[in-house]
């Protein structure tokens, strides 16, 4: 969860309190103290519409899972935040008589109380989810530097071995360019073998005929 948001979340909560017990208080006195009660409530209720405003805008600018449940928890604050409105406008009206005023004030108290309760009750269920999230999500992010940090080594390799590649090439192109040379000396020493084959064959071919020749004519 956001530090801001929590900042903001702590601080409604204390404003909160604090209204309602001004609420109370407000309900059993009269005259002058009553208006100034009822003045600070109202300033209290701008402020913490202020801060509602501000956990909106937050809440928004996180990531959707989290931004789901805050906004969530955002439409209960406002909730409460209008029922004290509500019971700021029967404070002012003055309408209803006293004893009407004192079951309506402990109602509105022993609802408020029973809302604050399930609304702690609900924030704290709210805060292990988002516990469990952040969990999840720095889980998430290790095994994705880890996953990064394996891509990274194996493209290295990569490189070492394509470079190996690379080199290997080079020499076997060399080889291959030793072995035309190679094989056009060959071919060259072969001709030059049979052109003297010839040679040597046509010597003992006119070696044989002279012999005899020879013999032919000391023999007549």
């Amino acid at each position: 969860m956001s530090e801001v948001f929590e900042g903001y979340e702590r601080q409604y909560s204390e404003l909160s309190s604090n209204l309602t017990k001004k609420c109370t208080i407000a309900g059993g006195i009269h005259g002058e103290q009553k208006k100034q009660k009822i003045s600070e409530i109202k300033a209290g209720i701008d402020e913490a519409e202020s801060l509602i405003r501000k956990m909106d805008v937050e809440a928004r600018n996180l990531q959707p899972n989290v931004k789901a449940v805050l906004l969530a928890k955002l439409r209960e604050y406002k909730s409460d935040l209008n029922n004290l409105k509500t019971e700021v406008k029967r404070l002012v009206s003055g309408n209803l008589n006293a004893s009407a005023r004192d079951e309506l004030l402990e109602s509105g108290m022993a609802d408020a109380l029973t809302a604050s309760a399930d609304q702690r009750s609900r924030l704290m269920v709210t805060t292990e989810r988002l516990d469990k999230t952040s969990d999840r999500v720095k889980n998430s992010r290790r095994t994705m530097l880890e996953t990064e940090e394996l891509g990274v080594s194996i493209l290295q390799d990569l490189h070492s071995q394509r470079q190996s590649l690379l080199h290997a090439h080079s020499a076997v192109h060399g080889v291959d360019d030793n072995i035309g040379k190679s094989k056009k000396i060959l071919t060259s020493m072969t001709r030059r073998m049979s052109r003297n084959k010839w040679i040597i064959g046509s010597i003992i071919a006119v070696l044989v005929i002279a012999i005899a020749l020879i013999l032919y004519f000391k023999l007549k």
